[in-house]
C-alpha cells in the first residue's frame, strides 16, 4: 500500500471541497488516513485459504465430524466499494464437515480476511462461502451476512435503523429444507434475542 500517495489524494480531496489543509485540526489528517486504509485494506494481500489449509491437525475419523458447525455473530467490518463507506454487522457461517473440521477461529479469520478489502455485502458472502467449499471441501456451506451500511445511514434516504440480510449457500445447504434448519440455528443465537435478555 503506498502510503504517500493517500496521504497526498486525502490532503488535495480536503483542497477540493475547500478547506484549508495547513490548518492545526486537519495537518495530520492525511496521515491518519493513510493508517486507517492501511488496516481497512489489510486483506488485500492476504490470501483468505491460508487459515483453513495450514490446520492439518484436526482431521477427523468419519463419525467424529457432526452434522453441522455452525458460528454465530462474528463480528465484521469492510468498506462499502461505492462510496468508500463502512458497512459493520455479524456473520454467521456454517458448514457440513467433508472429511476434515478446522478451529472455529479460522472461520472468523476468513471473514476478517475478505472482509478487509474494498467490498459489496452480497460479494463478501459469496467469497467467504465459495472459500469454506475450497479450503474444507465441506458437503455444504452456509453464509448469512446481517451488516448495517454507511451509506443507508449517513446520507441519501438516512435509513439509520435498517440492516441488510444476505445468503449464501452452497451444497446440501443449498437444499431449501436444509437451510431453513441452518437458519432456524441462527436465529436463535445473540442477535436475535432482545437487549438485556440471557441465554
Amino acid at each position: 500500500m503506498d502510503s504517500g500517495r493517500i496521504e497526498a489524494a486525502v490532503a488535495e480531496l480536503l483542497a477540493a471541497i475547500g478547506e484549508d489543509v495547513s490548518r492545526p485540526g486537519l495537518v495530520a489528517t492525511p496521515g491518519r488516513v493513510a493508517e486507517a486504509y492501511a488496516e481497512f485494506f489489510s486483506g488485500l494481500d492476504r490470501d483468505p485459504l491460508a487459515p483453513l489449509l495450514d490446520a492439518s491437525e484436526f482431521l477427523a475419523a468419519p463419525g467424529q465430524l457432526g452434522e453441522l458447525v455452525l458460528v454465530r455473530d462474528i463480528a465484521f467490518r469492510s468498506i462499502c466499494e461505492h462510496h468508500l463507506l463502512p458497512f459493520t454487522g455479524v456473520a454467521h457461517v456454517a458448514y457440513l464437515p467433508g472429511s476434515r473440521i478446522v478451529g472455529l477461529g479460522r472461520l472468523a479469520q476468513v471473514v476478517e480476511i475478505l472482509a478487509a478489502r474494498p467490498q459489496l455485502q452480497e460479494r463478501l458472502g459469496e467469497e467467504v462461502a465459495s472459500t469454506l467449499e475450497s479450503g474444507l471441501d465441506p458437503r455444504g456451506v452456509l453464509v448469512v451476512l446481517d451488516a448495517r451500511h454507511g451509506c443507508v445511514t449517513a446520507r441519501g434516504t438516512r435509513q439509520v435503523d435498517s440492516t441488510t440480510v444476505t445468503v449464501a449457500s452452497r451444497g446440501a445447504l443449498a437444499d431449501p429444507i436444509a437451510r431453513a434448519e441452518a437458519m432456524s440455528l441462527i436465529g436463535t443465537g445473540a442477535a436475535a434475542r432482545p437487549e438485556g435478555v440471557a441465554s
